[in-house]
This record gives C-alpha cells, sequence and structure tokens, in this order.
C-alpha cells in the first residue's frame, strides 16, 4: 500500500477550485483597498532575526521560523546549545506578520514615498503555531496601513476602508469593537498598578475570553492584590453593558468607565478621540457597526492608541484587526513616523464568503478528437480565447459525462466539441452551457 503524502503540519494544499475561491476573495478585497486610495507593495519574506526578535512582535516573536547561517559547522552547533541561544545560529528568519516588514520597508524608501503612505500588502506569513481548526502555520494576511498621518483621519479611513472591504465579501453581519491603548493605560494607573507592572496587566486581561473574570483576577493578584481588586469590579460592572453593546459615542464610553476613572484627563482625551472617530466613519459611509469594547486589549506591544478587532457572528476568533502603532517605525529611521493598521484574517473570512462562487468569467471546455493533429488543436484553441474567457482542451475520452461532470464542479461554464472542419471555419464552433 503507498505511504499517503501530506503537507507539513499546519500547511495546507489547494487544489484548483479552493485556490479558485481564495482568488476571488482576494480580488475582492484588493479592488475595495485600491477604491480606497491604497497603493500595493511587496516585501521579502525574510528580514533578519535582529530585526523579527527586535520587541515589536510581542509574543509572536517567540513562534517565528529561523533560518540557520550557512557553513556551520558540529562546532558551532554544540557551542549554541551550551550556550542556550538557539539564535545565534540564525542571521535570517520567515516574517511572522507584515507589520514589522512594512516598518523596515518604509526605513528603506522613506526617501521615495509621500509624506502620507497609503500601503497595502498582501501575502503569507509563518509562526511555529500548535496547528488546530483556524490556526495554521502558513496563512494569509491582507494589511492595509497608513503612514505619516499622526490625526484620527487614519483611523477613519482604514476603518471604511476594512469595512468596505468585508461587506463586498458579503460580510455585513460583522461588528468592529474599538478601544484606546491610552484608556487601558489609565484604568491601570487608577487600579494602581505600577509603570513597570502594566505590560503583564494587559496581558492577562488579554486572555479575558481563554479564561474568565476570575481567571484574570487571579493572574493579577499575584503582582498586586488591591489593583486586581479594582479590575474585579470593572469587569463585573462591563459584563452585561459589553454583551449589549456599548456605542461608540464619547458620553456612552465614559458612563461606561468606573467613576473615578472617567474624570481622569487621560481617560477623557482617549474616549474623546474614540467619539471623533466614531463621528468620522459614519460621515465616510463606514458599512459595519462601531462598538466600545473596554476589554479590548490586542497582544502586540507596539500598540499606542486606536486599536479594534473585527467579529463575526460565525467565528469564535476575531477576523481582523489592528490599530495605531506610533513608534514602530522609528526604531528603523531614527525620526518617530506615526502608523496606523487594519489586517484582514483572511484564512478565517475565506470560509465565511457564500457568494462567490462565480467568478464572472466564460470558461470552455473545448473536446477535441484524439485523431486531431496538435497545430491545429492550437489554432482552434487560438480561435477560442478572448478576454475575459479561459479556454482548456481536452481529448474527447469514452465516458464524456465524467468529464463534464468534473469541469461543471471546476467551474467551467461551457462545452464546445471540436470537430476537424472547425479548423478552418472556427466561427461555427457552437458553445453549449455546462450545466453546474
Amino acid at each position: 500500500m503507498a505511504t499517503q503524502i501530506n503537507p507539513p503540519r499546519g500547511m495546507r494544499d489547494f487544489v484548483p477550485a479552493d485556490k479558485r475561491r481564495r482568488e476571488r476573495v482576494l480580488a475582492k478585497i484588493r479592488t475595495a483597498y485600491a477604491a480606497h486610495g491604497f497603493d500595493e507593495i511587496e516585501t521579502p519574506v525574510v528580514e533578519d532575526s535582529a530585526r523579527l526578535h527586535s520587541g515589536m512582535g510581542g509574543d509572536n516573536e517567540k513562534l517565528s521560523f529561523a533560518i540557520l547561517r550557512r557553513g556551520i559547522d558540529r562546532e558551532a552547533l554544540a557551542a549554541a546549545a551550551e550556550g542556550g541561544d538557539p539564535l545565534a545560529l540564525s542571521d535570517l528568519g520567515l516574517r511572522f506578520d507584515l507589520t514589522v516588514p512594512l516598518a523596515r520597508f518604509v526605513a528603506t524608501h522613506r526617501g521615495t514615498l509621500p509624506a502620507v503612505f497609503r500601503s497595502l500588502q498582501i501575502g503569507p506569513v509563518w509562526r511555529a503555531e500548535r496547528p488546530q481548526k483556524g490556526r495554521y502555520r502558513q496563512f494569509v494576511q491582507c494589511d492595509i496601513d497608513i503612514l505619516g498621518e499622526a490625526g484620527a483621519l487614519a483611523e477613519a479611513e482604514l476603518l471604511v476602508a476594512g469595512s468596505a472591504a468585508l461587506a463586498s465579501l458579503g460580510l455585513d453581519t460583522c461588528t468592529i469593537r474599538v478601544n484606546d491603548r491610552r484608556l487601558l493605560n489609565a484604568l491601570l494607573d487608577w487600579c494602581g498598578f505600577a509603570e513597570a507592572e502594566q505590560p503583564g496587566a494587559l496581558i492577562s486581561i488579554d486572555k479575558l475570553d481563554k479564561i474568565g473574570a476570575e481567571g484574570v483576577v487571579a493572574e493579577l493578584a499575584e503582582t498586586s492584590p488591591a489593583a486586581a481588586e479594582r479590575i474585579r469590579a470593572a469587569l463585573a460592572g462591563w459584563a452585561e453593558t459589553i454583551e449589549a453593546g456599548i456605542p461608540l459615542e464619547t458620553a456612552r464610553i465614559l458612563d461606561a468607565l468606573p467613576e473615578g476613572l472617567r474624570e481622569q484627563e487621560a481617560a477623557v482625551a482617549a474616549a474623546e478621540s474614540l467619539g471623533g472617530i466614531a463621528e468620522a466613519v459614519a460621515a465616510g459611509g463606514g458599512a459595519l457597526p462601531l462598538v466600545f469594547d473596554p476589554t479590548l486589549v490586542r497582544g502586540m506591544g507596539y500598540y499606542t492608541g486606536t486599536i479594534f478587532e473585527v467579529a463575526h457572528p460565525e467565528s469564535g476568533s476575531s477576523v481582523g484587526g489592528g490599530g495605531r502603532y506610533d513608534g514602530m517605525i522609528g526604531r528603523f529611521l531614527g525620526q518617530d513616523v506615526p502608523a496606523c493598521g487594519f489586517s484582514i484574517g483572511f484564512e478565517r473570512i475565506v470560509d465565511l464568503v457564500r457568494e462567490l462562487e462565480g467568478g464572472g468569467e466564460e470558461a470552455v471546455l473545448a473536446l477535441v478528437d484524439k485523431k486531431l493533429p496538435i497545430a491545429d488543436t492550437m489554432r482552434v484553441k487560438r480561435a477560442l480565447l478572448k478576454p475575459g474567457r479561459r479556454v482548456r482542451i481536452e481529448r474527447r475520452p469514452k465516458n464524456v459525462r465524467n468529464l463534464l461532470d468534473r469541469a461543471a464542479g471546476e467551474g467551467f461554464t461551457h462545452v464546445a466539441h471540436i470537430r476537424a472542419e472547425h479548423v478552418e471555419d472556427p466561427a461555427g464552433i457552437a458553445l453549449e452551457p455546462l450545466e453546474q
């Protein structure tokens, strides 16, 4: 018996029908983003190891695939093992997201880019995840970013464009949850967490959907029991309001905050910023509802302001997200460049899209007699080809029905039965509809 051969764990092959479906979804996304003024770029799939492990990627840095330096001998391997630093053997790594490569791209090409650059980047990324449903080691990200715009115009444009892309795919039941890292920092200050404790506290709060409120409080209590009790009270007060949905309006945001926090200057400024973004998105025709979620954290450590995640009722995980990450590009460039981004989780949304089965193209299966010379076969194919149509040549088998059924399942719309007389008179070829 032949051994079954599969792709590496967490990675997948795509048969032609699946590949066409994925490309149709990507085409919709590209079209929506291009309409909003974003320009597509491409970056290498590998980056310098030091750049990938510079602290900008959060926990994803631990999941990166390293590439060994060339010419490593046994002595170097033994030394690295003894020293406990396997990264000493690596000078390159596969990218784990598109944000770090974008930051490097902007630093590299800053002199040729406009002052405000609207970037679109689509491509595969790699993480050494534990494979499970909806989580892979190789997957596609679809990112748009605005760099150089310090004001809320960036957030508004990203949210409008991102919601337009999702709505164009029929995913108009999505909801965008919004928060602000500055509001979270104000919350942690009010609770009593020291500045050095706050990054760890955010990591714990980010686990709320996995370990529940009691689990979060238990983790935080290990650092500061008194501060953890304040978080407990806040989470209890938010439980029902978050479920019902808190409108992204300044007054409603402030009302949702603990009483001692809502008068603080930083909290008021963040709430006003979020309310202004919501007004701008509505004015720009945002296709998806925005709601305030005070527990939204986003795990990446580079976020500095507004953060958002996209939820879909049929998905147990977010299907998109992003936020403002001022400061990242400055690490490469030596000067601050404001930045904000929005990413669609392509692998999660592609299975939710139901109404893009038709590619809109005419696809012709040309059945050719086996005795027809190759040159004549190619002449007929040339005559059938035209813009917006694809043509596949198949030698006529004994069992035509099986071939036609398979072709229909692959998206072919017509069949043409090619005979010798069609070589001189291709206009006489009849295209018969193929039952789907």
